[in-house]
């Protein structure tokens, strides 16, 4: 939890830098820094959906049903502050792939990654950790070798698009608050435009929550 996280503005704009830690705490008005991350939707060649049960470890939302890979790109690795075409946060992305699920990086190019949106979000967590992200969304479909860090990940489950929210809905933990709103608000147009994501693109900062 010793990282640096990039501290954002309300425009996305880098503002400074803090530890992971400090940007995950809840301060004592329910505050935590907002910040830079991001959430990787992963499909193999199927259609089927790469989705994880986060480690009884974790410090933040351990237990919980996630997408694929969700991280931050780091302050102090210069190559991840690279702000065209959001070449900084896929190639954290893709650092991220490889330690979460030991996807070899060899697997796993650039352009793969299809930036698709912004999502602004806060959740308090548990009040003691929680999160206050814009997190870059990306999808990619490929097939690729998985072995997930049992650090990071305590079960893989593949999902098919037939029933999936059902099936996703009734899995025996609760879901990420980031994982939650894309499953409400997006996950389906991705789904029905894996072969032309430029459809449903837009880089503009969203928010689901009421005006």
């Amino acid at each position: 939890m010793n990282d640096s996280c990039m501290l954002v503005n309300a425009n996305d704009k880098v503002i400074g830098k803090a530890s992971k830690s400090d940007c995950h705490l809840v301060d004592t008005y329910g505050k935590v820094k907002l910040h830079r991350g991001f959430s990787v939707y992963l499909f193999n060649s199927q259609g089927d959906l790469v989705i994880h049960r986060r480690s009884k470890h974790k410090i933040t939302y351990p237990n919980f049903v996630t997408n694929t890979c969700c991280s931050h790109p780091l302050h102090d690795i210069e190559e991840e502050r690279e702000e065209k075409d959001a070449i900084g946060v896929r190639k954290a992305a893709r650092r991220q792939l490889n330690r979460e699920l030991g996807i070899p990086l060899d697997q796993i190019k650039l352009e793969d990654l299809n930036y698709v949106m912004r999502l602004y979000y806060h959740d308090a967590g548990n009040d003691i950790w929680g999160e206050h992200e814009i997190a870059y969304m990306f999808v990619m479909q490929k097939d690729v070798d998985i072995k997930p860090n049992p650090s990071e990940i305590d079960e893989i489950y593949y999902i098919k698009r037939e029933n999936y929210h059902r099936d996703i809905l009734e899995m025996d933990a609760p879901l990420t608050p980031w994982f939650a709103l894309i499953l409400k608000h997006r996950l389906a147009n991705w789904w029905d435009n894996l072969g032309n994501l430029e459809k449903c693109t837009d880089h503009s900062i969203q928010s689901f929550y009421p005006k």
